[in-house]
């Protein structure tokens, strides 16, 4: 990675880097992607995408390298979408985490030394010269607090991240270079039709500033510990304040078994499987029920701590323990029932709630087929709805082909956008997905999905229930009062204090009335028959009284018509 001085020449030759990588990039993909196919060739551009697919790769991965900065987690990210991208190109990239050159430790410690306004021998009792990491924005270390500190903090053991020497100019170049890019392909209608690229890299960009700011970091590390304080699966480091700073960040030493030690898990007694369900459950709660998440859950950011161990020498237990909150994303409060309803309906396999649910969350446009769209997605769940990654594996790649060109022009046509966050959703589910499957090859992502959706479903429906209670409340005291209200105006009608003009007034405010009795009989006959279904999964017995219970309403609307004929 180049470190070297930052001066206005060394910006413009990396901008201009960036540049000239991606429009012959976008050149080569106009040619074969649009081109091509408009003067009867597609056959020839289909044949030769996977070459090219992995030639991209090979390539972006050498210019990352390279200029490390954004570069390197443009790369990870692109490495982590095996929903989207073709294995050729997310297995080049997939390794890019660790193979950022470390920066010469003499510059890291002026650069701490100048944070802190100390020299490191005053702050820490010990530091170890040698990185344990040397990621793309910043390098950590173990050390140790002085003890007044280790006092005050309650912990003595410390990892000390401190940023690569000017990152923050580095990020600055490749975020203007990456925005350049981001209007050339928003001219490009087969992109713009799709999505909105200038947004999507102004979301990039907003994380990834927030991930040069190590204060932000703190405060999302104890945010995520807060969310799960009283949660024995899951551990985070605690802050050392005092010592943290924009660029330098202090936090406990929590190293424990690497997620991905298959070994040293089964040495501690623990079965790596049973990781993978407890790892995807945590990450579906950070989602859907916090509502805070960690974005960057790869193999290098979590650690698997056992807990006491029995007489066999086996952990009774284990937490999951996360390091690493530069990147965090939020799921706002208009999004979180969407999200719901994503997942209810991928675990009931039902296509139209799927796409109902991609609508509600703002991935597609009102102007999106949703016919077609439903249609595609009750194909996808009957032939692969229910199936573990092993399982696909052994699918016959002829018909994935095939399924892909049978709907190609749908889903290149699609009008859809990422709404704010959605990118790092995506993220953190793919990541989720690929860490369980290196923990559990026969791992089956729709193991944990099912029972997931069934709670949310229970919790839904006591949520309906209660509503549903307040709103028969609510019917039973506006009947309650409706005759009264009807007695005082014919009361108004007969004393001549209410003028009247108009004839049969009696028998059209008797017909009203009767009217809106049938109506209220009508909405809480449906009422107490919703709440009975939702309710007989859980409890048979009060869900079918309510049903049955339902019929006295639905009598009552149904001969009260006749009586009134």
């Amino acid at each position: 990675m180049t470190d070297g001085p930052r001066d206005a020449t060394f910006d413009r030759a990396r901008y201009r880097r960036i540049l000239r990588f991606a429009s012959w990039q976008l050149a080569i993909a106009w040619w074969f992607e649009i081109l091509l196919p408009q003067i009867g060739l597609a056959g020839l551009a289909a044949r030769s995408r996977d070459r090219r697919m992995r030639r991209f790769a090979v390539r972006f991965r050498a210019l990352a390298v390279e200029l490390g900065g954004l570069m390197i987690k443009l790369g990870q990210f692109l490495s982590s979408r095996l929903d989207v991208l073709p294995p050729e190109l997310t297995k080049e990239l997939e390794d890019l985490q660790d193979e950022v050159p470390a920066v010469p430790f003499d510059r890291i410690r002026a650069l701490a030394e100048a944070e802190l306004g100390l020299p490191l021998s005053q702050v820490f009792a010990a530091i170890d010269e040698v990185p344990v990491a040397a990621a793309s924005l910043g390098q950590a270390y173990r050390a140790r607090l002085s003890p007044d500190d280790a006092r005050e903090a309650g912990f003595a053991d410390v990892v000390v991240k401190v940023q690569r020497p000017g990152i923050a100019g580095i990020v600055a170049v490749d975020l203007a270079a990456l925005r350049r890019v981001g209007r050339w392909m928003a001219r490009v209608r087969l992109v713009s039709d799709r999505t909105d690229m200038p947004t999507l890299v102004e979301e990039f960009a907003a994380v990834s500033l927030e991930e040069i700011d190590y204060l932000h970091e703190a405060s999302n590390a104890e945010r995520f510990a807060a969310d799960f304080r009283d949660d024995a699966r899951v551990r985070a480091p605690r802050i050392a304040w005092e010592r943290t700073s924009r660029q330098v960040l202090t936090l406990e030493d929590v190293t424990a078994i690497k997620i991905t030690d298959h070994d040293a898990l089964r040495a501690a007694g623990i079965d790596p499987a049973q990781v993978a369900t407890v790892f995807a459950d945590v990450m579906f709660d950070q989602l859907f029920l916090h509502g805070f998440f960690h974005a960057d859950p790869h193999p290098g950011n979590l650690f698997v701590t056992p807990g006491p161990r029995d007489a066999k020498g086996r952990a009774a237990s284990f937490a999951l323990t996360f390091v690493d909150f530069g990147m965090m994303g939020e799921v706002p409060d208009r999004l979180s029932g969407a999200l719901r309803a994503l997942i209810i309906a991928a675990a009931s396999r039902d296509g139209h709630a799927m796409v109902a649910a991609m609508h509600d969350a703002g991935v597609l446009l009102p102007s999106a087929d949703s016919v077609e769209l439903e249609k595609v997605m009750e194909q996808v769940f009957a032939r692969f709805g229910g199936m573990g990654f092993a399982q696909l594996r052994e699918v016959d790649p002829r018909e994935f082909r095939d399924f892909a060109l049978e709907f190609s022009d749908l889903m290149l046509t699609l009008p859809f956008q990422l709404p704010e966050n959605f990118l790092l959703i995506i993220r953190a589910v793919s990541l989720t997905s690929g860490v369980c499957s290196a923990l559990n090859p026969a791992y089956n992502v729709w193991d944990s999905v099912e029972p997931y959706a069934g709670q949310l479903i229970r919790d839904q429906g006591r949520d309906i229930v209660g509503d549903v209670a307040r709103e028969v409340g609510d019917v039973a005291r506006i009947a309650y009062r409706l005759p009264k209200r009807v007695d005082a105006a014919l009361s108004r009608i007969e004393d001549g204090s209410l003028a009247v003009t108009m004839p049969k007034l009696e028998k059209t405010l008797d017909r009203a009335e009767r009217s809106i009795r049938r109506l209220i009989s009508a909405l809480v006959f449906a009422a107490l028959l919703i709440a009975g279904a939702r309710l007989h999964a859980d409890n048979a017995g009060m869900g079918t009284f309510l049903m049955i219970g339902s019929a006295v309403p639905l009598l009552h609307t149904v001969f009260a018509g006749r009586r009134g004929r």
